[in-house]
């Protein structure tokens, strides 16, 4: 289940030894992982709570990407206090403004925001990964594609093979394993609309990197163009893409598409059954309800060649009606 949006008893303490004695803990946010976020008040002042279960979560990467961002010029909250053992930071407070809520209320602004978050991760593409971080590769892309075998296959009424299942991905991947093994970049890996915050005195805040890998750069921009938590229309995509490519001064676009779609197909999949896993194990059936956005968004994947042993193996074996919303009905039912 969901921890309840509670401070913890430590937080008072942690708070009063860093110049915040008294100050009002207000709840935030909690996300997909055991982490709560809370706003802390007084005398004027905000800033954000990041309760990170040390049982559950370590912050170390949390500190360690955010320092190599704010060291090349991107905008991560800056840490203001840290207590390691007991899981707890104090983040600069960057507002309300999340990029998903705001397109809600201002949809003409869709355009230059995302633009600019394109031409971040053109930025971010420009420096090498950290030489200490772990690479995204086939062992790690592996353990992430079996989520589907595991959670949604049985959520649906599907029984497969995993074995071919990963031997239709292997074939898939061999064109764009050596790509990431060449000039691996950060990839923050969860860069979208929720995960950006439109700053009071501009640009976009960078938000949920803890989980950055060494990776291919098509990586991030697939993520931000196929949003699990918003519609993105195929247009934008289209332009977004052919902006970072000319931002990026990319070498071969067609090398580099065929990529993209690749690690689209992989996200979104992963992501079906990582969704499905929050529903079934950690008592979230909120997140199932995206499932017909992600598989529309697969769909999008399947049509480019590169992605044609998945999509052969996808089409032999996860029949339409397993498709979609396939985990809605389950819970329906």
């Amino acid at each position: 289940m969901a921890p309840p949006m509670i401070p913890p008893a430590t937080a008072p303490a942690f708070l009063a030894a860093h110049g915040w004695e008294g100050a009002e803990i207000l709840p935030l946010a909690g996300d997909a992982s055991f982490r709560r976020y809370f706003r802390v008040v007084k005398d004027g002042r905000t800033a954000v709570l990041m309760d990170a279960p040390p049982e559950h979560e370590d912050v170390g990467p949390f500190l360690a990407v955010a320092g190599h961002l704010l060291d090349r010029g991107f905008l991560p909250p800056r840490p203001l206090a840290v207590d390691r053992e007991q899981g707890l930071l104090l983040l600069e407070d960057f507002g309300d403004d999340r990029v998903g809520p705001l397109l809600a209320r201002e949809p003409h602004r869709e355009d230059g925001i995302y633009a600019e978050a394109v031409d971040i991760l053109a930025r971010l593409a420009r420096h090498a990964a950290p030489e200490d971080l772990a690479p995204y590769d086939e062992a790690a892309m592996t353990r992430e594609v079996l989520l589907f075998t595991e959670w949604y296959a049985p959520a649906a009424g599907l029984d497969l093979d995993a074995d071919a299942f990963l031997a239709a991905w292997r074939e898939t991947w061999e064109g764009l394993l050596p790509a990431v093994r060449s000039d691996p970049v950060l990839v923050l890996r969860d860069y979208h609309a929720d995960n950006l915050m439109v700053l009071p005195d501009g640009g976009l805040g960078l938000l949920d990197f803890q989980d950055a890998l060494a990776g291919h750069a098509a990586y991030d921009l697939v993520s931000l163009l196929q949003d699990a938590r918003r519609d993105v229309s195929a247009d934008l995509e289209e332009r977004m893409i052919g902006r970072y490519v000319a931002s990026a001064k990319v070498e071969d676009p067609e090398v580099f598409r065929a990529h993209y779609e690749i690690l689209g197909a992989q996200r979104n999949v992963k992501i079906l059954g990582i969704f499905t896993r929050l529903w079934k194990r950690d008592g979230k059936p909120s997140y199932p309800l995206m499932h017909p956005r992600i598989w529309a968004y697969v769909e999008r994947n399947f049509a480019h060649p590169a992605v044609a042993p998945i999509r052969r193996w996808f089409d032999a074996n996860v029949p339409p009606e397993a498709r979609g919303d396939a985990c809605i009905r389950a819970m329906a039912a």
